[in-house]
């Protein structure tokens, strides 16, 4: 179901470029848009994880690089990944004092999980668990391809919407007023698609990997301590996150206010909590 979901997604993504495209500069901009969205569509499957974490400048964590993070956080991880019979994947340390976490990848062959500093100051080990076995049920469901490539396309809606803006009177005089009209069209429905599109699938799957938590880690207290962290110490600390990758994190980052408060990629963490209490 998630390959057939990944599929529409791209298709999507293929179709919003070039009818997007065609819409700002005629058949010139249609053929931009066709060849963007091969390069999107390649880009998405295979680097999307890439692309996400360089994003927010993550580092490796291993032996040799960031190795007290390692040691904190790898038996943890290597102890979950063997009750749910996944491979160990890659470690990421983000720079960032917010508190927040994510999954990536495109199969649990080559996943990532990152972490802020902030969480691993933030948490003890047991609340660290929870977050992680939270992380690794996106894995195991293989929600992170559906994820990745969700980020990428809302990167490219938004790239599109910002082509408007700059080219989309720029045509010659006989054509500039529908190319004015198409810049306007996309400025306003490109974020909103973008936002439209994240909601509609992070929402239940953030409860399915909620309750993968308190399943491996045999409690959903270890999760509710951690969310309620997260909720509170988000909030004092704002993380500078792109609109296009919010829905990756555990929480919501803080991303002000705008048009993207409008609209929430994460149900609220009270009903998180409140549904993982009912599980005890």
């Amino acid at each position: 179901m998630n390959t057939v979901k990944t599929a529409l997604l791209l298709g999507l993504l293929s179709a919003v470029l070039v009818v997007g495209g065609g819409m700002i500069g005629g058949q010139n901009g249609l053929y931009m848009g066709l060849g963007l969205a091969v390069v999107m569509n390649f880009s998405s499957y295979f680097f999307s994880d890439k692309i996400a974490l360089m994003s927010y400048a993550a580092q490796p964590v291993s032996e040799t690089e960031n190795p007290e993070a390692y040691r904190r956080v790898a038996p943890i991880v290597r102890n979950l990944c063997q009750k749910m019979g996944l491979p160990m994947p890659k470690l990421w340390l983000i720079p960032e004092d917010s508190p927040n976490a994510f999954a990536t990848g495109r199969n649990p062959a080559h996943a990532s999980v990152a972490f802020t500093s902030g969480i691993l100051t933030l948490m003890d080990d047991r609340e660290i668990e929870g977050v992680v076995a939270h992380e690794l049920g996106h894995v195991l469901h293989r929600d992170i391809l559906i994820s990745s490539v969700a980020a990428t396309l809302a990167a490219a809606i938004t790239l599109l919407a910002r082509m408007a803006f700059w080219f989309g009177g720029s045509r010659r005089s006989d054509d500039r007023e529908g190319g004015a009209m198409g810049a306007i069209a996309m400025m306003i429905l490109a974020p909103i698609a973008a936002m439209l599109i994240q909601m509609a699938i992070s929402r239940s799957r953030e409860y399915e990997a909620d309750a993968a938590s308190a399943k491996y880690t045999g409690t959903p207290y270890e999760l509710i301590s951690g969310l309620q962290k997260l909720e509170s110490y988000s909030k004092r600390i704002p993380m500078d996150a792109t609109p296009s990758t919010a829905h990756l994190f555990i929480i919501k980052p803080r991303l002000g206010f705008g048009l993207g408060t409008l609209f929430s990629t994460h149900p609220s963490t009270e009903d998180r909590i409140r549904r993982l209490e009912q599980m005890r």
